[in-house]
């Protein structure tokens, strides 16, 4: 078979199969737009979970008709003025995001500048469906761009079989949202589900501590101390959690290198490195961590969705997150979280209510026993003996051993209720039965 070049369909549809593999990865790139367009303010609508829309409006800096037309083509990007790889100042880079998106669904821009010549005086609108682009054409829109795209993947039903629930991927497109959120906390963030459901909403904020409040609530903010260290031209600043505030996954880790929010081994295994001397293996810390360095010494251009990113001087960036995070730990010394604290009262407290509802149960209970003893659950006729009268009252194992932690040294709760011979009484004649020494100790 001879060598042949594809058509530019099938290239962009191969490009999609790398770049946008779920909806979340297409938030991402359409967000990431917005950012570098300059938008203070970025709506984001979710339906089913993404898959039947995904709607992204920004007040940043539109488009104009001759724009809007390369905005759609392979590799037209305005992020690269000087074309050095080296010195990438933004997110978006490749100008593959919206021509691999449109490639696999149906696709519509609309965008305004916000002043300029006579464009700016009207909207222009460009669809893209399977890969197949249509002509721009003039509608009323304000100043900013909308994007949205509908049924992703229809043009590539076989992805459509790998896709999880709708739920979960809302909750992936909600938590890219949220990184993204985190490293740009002068931006509102909003996003909205199905039904007008809002699913987030974070005002700007003035500063980072602001939004780490806002996105990891009160107990991180209480529970938390702050990082700041620098080394060789690398600013490493942040918030960390105390060893006692840890999660059973690592999904409250965010890592923000030069405001772009990454995923990467060396950072995550440096994490591991600094608490693994006050942290179980299976339990992972809440952390925020904002590295700022020269950009010719970080490589962005080595993952398809640009998750992780490559250092020049790998061991340099690890000692520097390794030293600064333990220095922080050591200077905040045998302090615990009050989350703690919280968990081990709130469970002293639902034992006790249950305590207290079977203290009020077992004198009737006992009444019930004296009147009429009850029958064997095989169907037999005969009485239950006292033996199996007795653990009628008595504690569950479980409660027995929580409730030994609060029992003073010399009381014993766990004797079982010792039941008078029964005598035959009438219904007006029951009387309540006296307990026995054991029992009158509890």
């Amino acid at each position: 078979m001879p060598i042949r070049q594809l058509p530019s369909v099938v290239v962009n549809r191969i490009a999609a199969g790398e770049v946008i593999e779920r909806p979340a990865a297409a938030v991402k790139e359409l967000v990431e737009n917005a950012i570098d367009a300059g938008a203070t303010r970025i709506d984001i609508t979710l339906r089913e979970g993404g898959q039947a829309l995904i709607a992204v409006a920004d007040n940043g800096q539109g488009m104009s008709r001759d724009e809007l037309a390369l905005a759609v083509e392979r590799h037209c990007t305005s992020k690269l003025p000087d074309d050095d790889l080296l010195e990438i100042r933004m997110l978006g880079f490749r100008g593959e995001a919206l021509p691999s998106i449109g490639a696999v669904s149906r696709l519509r821009i609309v965008s305004r500048p916000p002043h300029g010549p006579e464009e700016a005086e009207s909207a222009w609108e460009i669809a893209v469906e399977g890969g197949v682009k249509h002509a721009p054409a003039p509608v009323a829109h304000p100043p900013g761009t909308r994007i949205e795209v509908r049924d992703l993947f229809f043009a590539t039903p076989a992805r459509l079989k790998f896709m999880k629930t709708a739920r979960s991927e809302r909750d992936q497109a909600v938590d890219t949202v949220r990184r993204l959120a985190m490293a740009c906390p002068g931006i509102a963030f909003t996003v909205t589900g199905d039904d007008e459901r809002v699913l987030l909403r974070l005002p700007s904020a003035p500063s980072r501590e602001a939004r780490l409040a806002a996105l990891l609530g009160r107990d991180f903010a209480e529970n938390s101390v702050p990082v700041t260290a620098e080394r060789q031209g690398f600013r490493l600043t942040g918030q960390i959690g105390l060893p006692t505030l840890n999660r059973g996954i690592a999904r409250d880790q965010y890592l923000v290198v030069n405001g772009r929010p990454v995923r990467d081994k060396l950072l995550v295994g440096a994490v591991r490195g600094a608490y693994q001397d006050v942290l179980a293996k299976d339990r992972h810390p809440v952390v925020a961590l904002f590295l700022d360095g020269p950009p010719g010494e970080i490589d962005v251009n080595v993952h398809p969705a640009k998750a992780e990113v490559r250092f020049r001087d790998a061991g340099l960036i690890r000692g520097l997150i390794v030293g600064a995070l333990r220095h922080a730990l050591e200077a905040a010394g045998q302090r615990s979280s009050s989350t703690v604290a919280n968990a081990a009262l709130a469970a002293f407290r639902r034992v006790a209510r249950a305590w207290s509802r079977r203290c009020r149960v077992l004198p009737f209970r006992r009444a019930l026993c004296q009147e009429s003893w009850p029958r064997r659950r095989t169907g037999s006729s005969g009485p239950v003996r006292p033996a199996q009268a007795r653990r009628v009252g008595a504690i569950p194992g479980r409660m027995r051993r929580r409730i030994s932690l609060l029992v003073p040294p010399g009381r014993n709760w766990t004797a079982p209720i010792s039941w008078p011979r029964p005598r035959p009484a009438s219904c007006s004649s029951i009387s309540m039965p006296r307990m026995s020494g054991s029992s009158m100790s509890a």
